[in-house]
């Protein structure tokens, strides 16, 4: 028998170190958090969303949060409204599952339902992140810039979907 997912709302839920670890254990990918930050990343969040129990995760902001991310801030200088995923990890053990996909999914119906017709993000190209780029093409994502950070180590594409 298939397994059954539920997606739920971070926001009402209490605080899990099981997520925080989750993570951090992509966190080249991501980025390495504090529990101090996690939090306060979850509370500014406009979409908190995670699989239960710590199986995926998706955090994304509204252009008019007050969030002082790199990348976010460099959509936020380019474009009006949109919904800017911040960062969407799945648990090793439930890779190929389906979880991101469900996550966009219903990402993508809370986006068109707050107003926006734009659902932005970034995906590594130095390093590589070659799983990424195809999931994020295969959803419709468009690169609209690339920005090279971190002294040279890290570069990036700027990618958006329209709903």
């Amino acid at each position: 028998m298939p397994e059954r997912f539920d997606i739920r709302d971070l926001h009402d839920d209490p605080k899990s170190e099981a997520l925080l670890r989750l993570n951090n254990a992509s966190a080249r990918e991501t980025s390495l958090l504090t529990s101090e930050r996690f939090d306060q990343l979850i509370r500014s969040a406009r979409l908190a969303l995670f699989i239960p129990p710590a199986a995926a995760l998706l955090l994304a902001f509204e252009d008019t949060e007050d969030y002082d991310g790199d990348h976010f801030l460099w959509f936020r200088g380019r474009l009006d409204r949109f919904l800017y995923i911040d960062r969407v990890v799945v648990a090793e053990k439930w890779r190929r599952h389906g979880l991101a996909r469900m996550l966009y999914e219903e990402l993508f119906k809370r986006a068109i339902r707050l107003g926006h017709s734009r659902v932005v993000c970034e995906v590594n190209v130095r390093p590589p992140n070659p799983i990424s780029d195809k999931f994020h093409e295969a959803l419709g994502f468009e690169e609209i810039g690339r920005a090279t950070i971190n002294d040279g180590t890290k570069t990036v594409r700027y990618l958006a979907a329209y709903l």
